[in-house]
């Protein structure tokens, strides 16, 4: 071996040790260098940016100047090739969601816990009747259970509460005999 390739190999050897950052963190995660200080440590004054220059677009012609036959017209006149509009709302329309469907409230599907069926003892946790039992009679079209005491037993009379403000109990009344007319709906509690 010459005493070339034996320094090539010593150089590659070598360990190239890590450098001390140029700036570093103090106490309290705030950097010792401000980023104005660190502009200058590292030299980026003495580097020429090159500005390169942005080509103009050519504007497109707005007007176009048509010959007019015609003793008295003047021979020529400008004219806009696009045409303002004539008309303009007073206010924007609102433009509607994709995604949305619009779907009225009365058509909206109803959910009935599985614990609810009819018949079922519940426990009211709010409104002037909370923590009584009642009973659970039907679920209404917008959603609400109607129930009722009955009256006679617990004052609670017949009316109707979302299912967030009850307790589904494990006892069940059988209320297969009991009817409840049709005209207990929700327009029959408005007010």
């Amino acid at each position: 071996m010459s005493d070339k390739e034996s320094k090539e190999k010593e150089t590659k050897a070598v360990k190239k040790t890590p450098h001390a950052p140029r700036n570093y963190k103090l106490p309290g995660g705030v950097w010792r260098y401000s980023r104005s200080r660190m502009y200058h440590r590292r030299g980026l004054w003495k580097i020429n940016k090159t500005v390169v220059k942005k080509e103009k677009r050519k504007k497109k012609p707005k007007t176009v100047i048509k010959p007019i036959g015609g003793e008295k017209n003047g021979g020529k006149r400008v004219v806009k090739l696009k045409k303002e509009r004539r008309y303009y709302p007073t206010e924007d329309k609102p433009r509607l969601k994709k995604s949305r469907k619009m779907r009225p409230f009365s058509k909206h599907k109803r959910y009935l816990r599985s614990r609810l069926t009819p018949g079922t003892v519940l426990i009211l946790l709010a409104g002037r009747h909370r923590g009584k039992r009642v009973v659970f009679l039907k679920q209404l079209d917008s959603g609400l259970l109607l129930i009722t005491g009955p009256y006679k037993l617990n004052g609670c009379p017949l009316r109707r509460i979302n299912q967030i403000y009850v307790i589904g109990t494990s006892t069940k009344l059988d209320i297969s005999k009991v009817n409840i007319p049709e005209h207990l709906n929700d327009k029959y509690f408005r007010r």
